[in-house]
């Protein structure tokens, strides 16, 4: 039996290059043998999260166990009905690496003691970690991702002996992946943005009034014009009601610099400037009220 949870990190106190970082860790336990596969999730439990571990456990451990088990996720179950009920995409998911899934009853979250107990010790390891290290920042996410593995490489080794016992019984793996993201279609604006997620992103200008199919992950979202991968953006989410913005000005400077007057009507203008000197010009330029020739101004420099 393979059994999945998530667990948050928060309390950890991580940070990355000085900004606070909440996340949950995504942890995957064969039951039997303790081997562990853990991963950073940068957005809630969804599908996209769920699907990327997974098949990154089964790949890592080299094969697939009987049975998967988890608790109550929605990601996975149909909770709105007393059967126990696979969501599509999870079915689909399950019949590709053929394992059976299981779930505990909902809201008994201790019928997941073989890894609800594990969940702690894990943390209590990267807390003992933490503190050896003398800090809790970390210069970038795949800095910290490769903290997390040198502890996992470790919790690894101390199992191998009932691991390899273990590993004769997992089944093979198939011959590929399968998917670890959802599909949507999007039209580029005429302000060369598009909207995932309730998220506003930029794309380069000369994919205004384009189509494009994104594959969201839960980390990136990468987009198809036709059938070529175009570009591959950094995944945001929205919080409650905010409607967060992920601005690039190089998607868009140029088309700017034919009309400059757009600059000044752009609801993307705050967001267009760089942080920094360019910032500082704007405010003074600005300080009594905003003209063409300033804008016209600052589409050039920029």
């Amino acid at each position: 039996m393979g059994i999945s949870d998530y667990t948050w990190a928060n309390k950890l106190n991580v940070t990355l290059a000085g900004a606070a970082f909440e996340h949950k860790l995504y942890h995957y336990r064969l039951v039997f043998s303790g081997w562990t596969y853990v991963q950073v999730c940068l957005g809630g439990e969804s599908f996209e999260s769920l699907s990327s571990g997974l098949q990154n456990a089964f790949w890592r451990s080299g094969g697939v166990p009987t049975t998967h088990r988890t608790d109550s996720l929605s990601a996975a179950f149909n909770n709105h009905t007393q059967e126990v009920l696979l969501t599509d995409r999870y079915d689909k998911l399950c019949n590709h690496y053929d394992v059976i899934a299981t779930r505990n009853n909902k809201g008994v979250a201790h019928e997941n003691g073989a890894i609800e107990s594990p969940n702690r010790h894990l943390k209590r390891k990267i807390e003992q970690q933490l503190l050896l290290r003398n800090s809790r920042d970390f210069a970038s996410l795949s800095d910290y991702e490769a903290f997390i593995g040198v502890i996992v490489s470790k919790i690894n080794r101390q199992c191998k002996t009932r691991f390899d016992e273990e590993r004769p019984h997992l089944k093979p793996l198939p011959t590929r992946r399968t998917h670890d993201f959802s599909e949507l279609f999007v039209k580029v604006t005429s302000s060369s943005t598009i909207n995932v997620k309730r998220v506003t992103y930029t794309v380069p200008s000369r994919l205004i009034g384009s189509v494009l199919l994104v594959h969201v992950y839960d980390d990136r979202l990468t987009l198809f014009l036709g059938h070529e991968p175009t570009l591959t953006l950094s995944r945001v989410r929205s919080q409650g009601s905010s409607r967060p913005r992920q601005v690039d000005y190089h998607h868009i400077i140029h088309s700017l610099a034919k009309k400059p007057n757009a600059f000044k009507c752009s609801q993307l203008r705050d967001d267009i400037i760089p942080q920094g000197d360019l910032t500082l010009l704007w405010q003074h330029l600005t300080k009594e009220y905003v003209s063409d020739r300033d804008c016209r101004y600052m589409v050039d420099g920029v």
